[in-house]
């Protein structure tokens, strides 16, 4: 009896290392594009942004889910590296921190060479393939970080950004987050306002990639159903296996089918398990679901690195990849499934947005109304022949009333 139990854990254990190995096979010459990983805010948290630091050296650093050594271990070929800034920046300081952040990640290619190349196409990624680099996308994590601006999201565009997520969790003054939906926030535009309308299309036009993790229900639905393009969620996971707000809600899954769109599993133990604790099977129950409501084609993975505290058990650092895809391949993934979870899905979407896009079209120029801005911090240049403003006849005179009042009180 005990030299049969015997038997069967050296097949299992040889079982387990034939997948093991089959994923790495794969993974050569398709190596995972990941959607959502915050190493660049670490690197702020950590060492103010301050990369030539001896304590900040990736190929060494070891108190981050990222570095190079796991990264290659991984088999990392593509990474969206999350561009992210608070809510409490938003109309304050929003878009110098979005450009800080951008700055950390033009200068990780800069000071690793060997080991990332920036790009900003799909055809970027596959030379980063072919040059075995991590090829290094920005993807902007929070729709505050455009500051209710379509010349700013223009510039973003210019500087890099593929990919805006929507909302971050709260509100823009032109689109609402998925804590409306769990009734922690008020609702604003219910989805999309006239001027988040605008935002998508400037998207589409560009060519940047529409990010729906993190928004409400309205707000997804909206989207949907305006983008002449294919849309990712970027780090969610699979609502019905977990029913947290911040995962795919039940009404996009069947809907990358129509689209072509990509949701691409968060590894959070809170978005997975619903729990504190998780496991990499349970990961890969979520891409299991998602496969099977909406397709192999609609599955990716967008692993939330460094920008999570709870992680699963067999999935605690981006070295792992290779033990999440050979749970695939013991699941009776096919190859050509597995591949398109990898890179191949991602890329399809990346292809059909840039085919989308189109810079001949007239950009669009309507800037968001001033009394849906919060003004506290703003000045108001180019808003001065507004109508709201020239309702306003007394208003440049306000503050002077005071003064006003305390002289006509003066005897003469």
């Amino acid at each position: 009896m005990w030299t049969g139990w015997w038997l069967w854990s050296l097949v299992a254990a040889c079982s387990a290392d034939s997948f093991r190995d089959e994923a790495e096979r794969i993974m050569q010459d398709t190596p995972v594009v990941d959607g959502h990983n915050d190493l660049a805010w670490q690197l702020l948290d950590q060492f103010n942004n301050q990369l030539t630091l001896e304590a900040a050296n990736l190929s060494t650093l070891a108190s981050t889910h990222t570095n190079i050594p796991k990264l290659r271990a991984g088999f990392v070929g593509g990474q969206f590296w999350s561009v992210y800034t608070p809510c409490d920046t938003q109309n304050r300081d929003a878009v110098r921190r979005t450009l800080e952040q951008m700055d950390v990640v033009h200068r990780l290619c800069q000071t690793y060479p060997q080991a990332f190349l920036c790009v900003s196409s799909s055809a970027g990624i596959e030379q980063a393939f072919q040059e075995g680099k991590v090829a290094s996308l920005i993807g902007v994590e929070g729709g505050h970080s455009i500051d209710s601006s379509l010349g700013v999201l223009r510039m973003l565009y210019r500087l890099g950004m593929r990919y805006l997520t929507l909302t971050h969790s709260c509100n823009t003054p032109w689109a609402d987050n998925w804590l409306v939906d769990t009734g922690d926030e008020a609702a604003q535009s219910h989805g999309l306002s006239p001027f988040g309308k605008l935002v998508v299309k400037e998207m589409n036009r560009l060519g940047v990639i529409i990010d729906l993790s993190h928004v409400s229900v309205a707000t997804m639905k909206a989207a949907l159903q305006l983008s002449q393009a294919p849309v990712i969620f970027s780090h969610s996971s699979a609502y019905s296996l977990c029913a947290h707000q911040r995962n795919a809600a039940g009404v996009p899954c069947p809907l990358p089918n129509k689209t072509g769109s990509v949701v691409m599993v968060d590894f959070y133990n809170d978005y997975v398990s619903c729990r504190k604790e998780a496991t990499l099977s349970e990961v890969a129950d979520h891409l299991d679901h998602i496969k099977k409501v909406a397709g192999a084609g609609a599955v990716g993975l967008g692993g939330d690195y460094d920008g999570v505290t709870r992680l699963p058990v067999g999935l605690e650092d981006v070295s792992k990849y290779p033990d999440l895809i050979a749970e695939l391949l013991r699941r009776n993934w096919t190859e050509d499934e597995v591949r398109g979870v990898l890179a191949r899905n991602l890329l399809r979407v990346f292809r059909k947005v840039e085919e989308v896009s189109d810079h001949t079209q007239t950009p669009e120029e309507l800037p968001i109304p001033l009394e849906q801005l919060d003004g506290s911090c703003r000045t108001l240049y180019g808003y001065s022949k507004a109508p709201s403003l020239r309702r306003q006849p007394g208003l440049l005179l306000a503050p002077l009333a005071p003064l006003f009042l305390s002289l006509s009180s003066v005897a003469p």
